[in-house]
């Protein structure tokens, strides 16, 4: 069986940056299962699976813009401190959801506390990378009726 539209697929990988440093790994742990062609993967990632099978060994280099975009300076503002209300333990790396009124919830990351002014960043922490995933295909089935239905694996 192929990796196709619909396909429950199991993978083991790592996950690697441009300089060789492991960002995420499968390792130790049960592989990742996920319902294909339905967006659950970056779409680089997804598109080099397609059509593999069990046993396939593959390297996908993935650029930004087939990953998790490009940085958008736009995503970085610094806001006040009080803006946080009654939350005093504010440090760098704490993520938090917000959005503006009519706008998705979006999470933003902490990354910088000047005095008053915190720094947040609404970009995914892997926005502008390229992406280097080393995979291995564990197993495929096709997808139950239920699982098409919820758009997930059960």
């Amino acid at each position: 069986m192929k990796i196709s539209k619909h396909s429950i697929v199991s993978i083991h990988y790592e996950l690697t940056n441009d300089s060789g440093e492991t960002l995420d790994s499968s390792e130790g742990q049960d592989p990742l299962t996920y319902l294909h062609g339905t967006g659950s993967l970056i779409p680089g990632l997804e598109r080099e699976l397609e059509g593999k099978q069990v046993g396939d060994d593959l390297t996908a280099v993935i650029t930004p813009a087939d990953g998790y975009g490009e940085q958008d300076d736009a995503l970085i503002r610094d806001i006040p401190r009080s803006a946080f209300g009654d939350v005093d333990d504010l440090s760098p790396g704490m993520q938090f959801q917000g959005g503006g009124e009519g706008e998705a919830p979006q999470v933003f990351t902490i990354t910088k506390i000047t005095g008053d002014q915190v720094t947040v960043d609404g970009n995914h922490p892997l926005a502008g990378m390229t992406l280097k995933f080393d995979v291995s295909i564990e197993s495929i089935r096709d997808a139950t009726p239920e699982e098409l239905d919820h758009g997930h694996v059960h």
